[in-house]
This record gives structure tokens, sequence and C-alpha cells, in this order.
């Protein structure tokens, strides 16, 4: 149990730790000025960091209502937490470096960076989905509203997942063909599906949550849940059909 509380702690305060860096490069942002787009900016410390750093706090919470050995949970966690780690300091390192941190073969080391960011985005892909899995295997546990929830926050989650790994994908061929120009931009159409659908997994059960405060009945808290569940997977597929016209 100790371990398993040690191993929450750590991913929240790594979670701070992550959000904190993606606010102070913000700060960098307004101070050292240059492009908030393209593949060589201050944007990319920042969102990333921010990004990284809520997920991982939102996957410690949510995790909580799955039905898995503790065991299994806390090491998932704890290279979860790892792996977001090695993601955002690699990004930041090439925003020091003023290098595109994805998709840039330009020297050994450049692509050591970009490999171990492909590498590390493969092993979330495989974590997340572990999750995902178990949370379909096992109804989730927690209030009115909060099993589906989890389950749709995950669901969505996948999906944000397999445009990160398409942009990759992609980028690399492109890379790896001697289009690397081309490779930078062709992320461009998924970034606002990756972007839409990857905090449902916080905003959903955030909402269920909240949801679990008021006085509703439980059957009134499951028909909100419900309805906001299918506002954000409309929100997805919108996003989607963009992908899909601009792609």
């Amino acid at each position: 149990m100790n371990a398993h509380r040690a191993a929450e702690r750590l991913c929240h305060a790594t979670g701070l730790l992550l959000v904190a860096s993606g606010l102070a490069h913000l700060v960098v942002f307004a101070a050292a000025g240059g492009p908030w787009d393209g593949p060589v900016s201050w944007r990319k410390p920042v969102t990333f960091g921010l990004s990284f750093g809520v997920t991982l706090i939102a996957v410690t919470w949510v995790t909580s209502y799955l039905r898995v050995g503790q065991r299994l949970r806390t090491v998932l966690l704890v290279v979860f937490a790892a792996d977001c780690v090695v993601e955002v300091g690699g990004i930041t390192l090439q925003a020091w470096r003023r290098v595109p941190s994805h998709l840039d073969m330009e020297t050994p080391f450049d692509t050591a960076v970009s490999m171990t960011l492909a590498v590390g985005g493969g092993v979330l892909v495989v974590l997340l989905t572990v999750f995902a899995v178990a949370s379909f295997r096992h109804r989730p546990t927690g209030p009115a509203g909060m099993p589906m929830a989890v389950r749709s926050g995950f669901a969505i989650l996948l999906v944000a997942l397999a445009s990160g790994a398409a942009m990759i994908a992609r980028g690399v061929v492109l890379t790896r063909t001697g289009h690397q120009e081309a490779a930078y931009h062709s992320t461009a159409p998924l970034k606002p599906l990756h972007g839409v659908s990857l905090h449902a997994v916080l905003v959903l059960p955030a909402l269920a949550w909240l949801l679990s405060r008021t006085s509703w009945s439980e059957r009134t808290r499951r028909r909100i849940v419900a309805v906001a569940v299918g506002c954000y997977a409309t929100a997805v597929a919108g996003a989607g059909v963009w992908a899909v016209l601009t792609y």
C-alpha cells in the first residue's frame, strides 16, 4: 500500500513539474519572442509540458477507478511518468537548441532524439491501451456516471493515440524519402483531432465527479454525463472529418 501511494504522489509531483515547465516556457516565449507556429518554436515545450503534465495527473487519478491489481497499476504509472518526462525533456532540449524535436534526421544526435521520442510515443500507446482495455474488461467503480465517463474518456483517448501515431508515421516516411519540409507540415491536418481527443480522459470523469457533489439524482447525473459524452464524441468526429478533408 505504501509503495502504491508513493507512486501516486510521484506521478502527481511529476505532472505538476511538467505543467510548471510548460508555464515557464510560456514566460520564455513572452521574453524571447519568435514564431509560435512551426517546427522550431517555444510553442512545443509550452504545449507538450502542459498536456503531458495534465494527462499524467489525470491518468493517475482516473485509473484509481479501474479494477486492476495495485502492483500492475503502480508499475504502469511509474513507467508512464518516466516516459512523460522523456518526451517533454527531449522536446524542451531541442527547443533550446533551436532545432525541430520531431522528424529531424539532420545529425546523428538529432536522429537519436527524434527516434527516442518516437519510441516513447509507442510506449505511451501501449501503456494507455492497457488502461483502456482494463476499463472495458471490468466496470470501473465510482459515483453515478463515472464508469461511463472513464470508459468514454479512454475510448476517445485511443483516438488521440491513433492520430498521434499516424502523424509520426507519415512524417517519418516523408523524412526518409527526402521530403523533410513536407514532413514538418504533414502533421497539421491531424493536430485538431489529436488535441481535442487527448483530454477527454480528464474532462468527462471530472464532470462525473463534480456532479457527485450535487444533490441531483443518480439518473439525472448519468443523463448529463451521457449528453457530455455525446457532445465530446461529436467534437471528435468533427475534427476527424476536418482531418480527412485536409489530409
